[in-house]
């Protein structure tokens, strides 16, 4: 049976090792222990794993800053896809955004990430156009 709970800083290792074997999902040294710890911390209780048998096969990083909500590493183990994980994670993700008052959210999907585009596609999110991202390291 599938749990979804809170993801606590207890779930890094099972975290990164899942985040780690889903093709199309980049890591950076953003997702440090230190780093995810301090997201948590200012995100509490929008971010969620699934387990299934006290083993970590989804989740959810999701937060806002103050005016818009991002989710990040939605990820399902290839085992446990088409059960609907994906879609219940961002659902519990997006009701608590919508708590806080943050009606619209975010997600940055590598170009040629063909099934993760073909995710949120099917869960009826738009693609957006006219503008580009740029990052500095800092």
């Amino acid at each position: 049976m599938n749990i979804i709970r809170e993801m606590t800083i207890n779930d890094y290792e099972q975290m990164i090792e899942l985040w780690n074997g889903i093709e199309g999902l980049a890591l950076s040294d953003a997702d440090s222990k230190e780093n995810i710890d301090m997201y948590l911390n200012r995100n509490k209780g929008l971010s969620y794993v699934c387990e299934h048998d006290s083993k970590i096969v989804g989740t959810i990083l999701c937060g806002h800053d103050g005016r818009r909500g991002f989710i990040y590493h939605l990820a399902v183990h290839p085992d446990y896809r088409k059960q609907k994980i994906g879609n219940k994670l961002v659902q519990i993700s997006l009701e608590k955004l919508n708590r806080e008052g943050i009606d619209k959210c975010h997600i940055f999907v590598i170009e040629d990430n063909r099934v993760g585009n073909g995710f949120w596609t099917s869960i009826g999110w738009e693609k957006r156009s006219g503008f580009f991202v740029y990052s500095k390291n800092t």
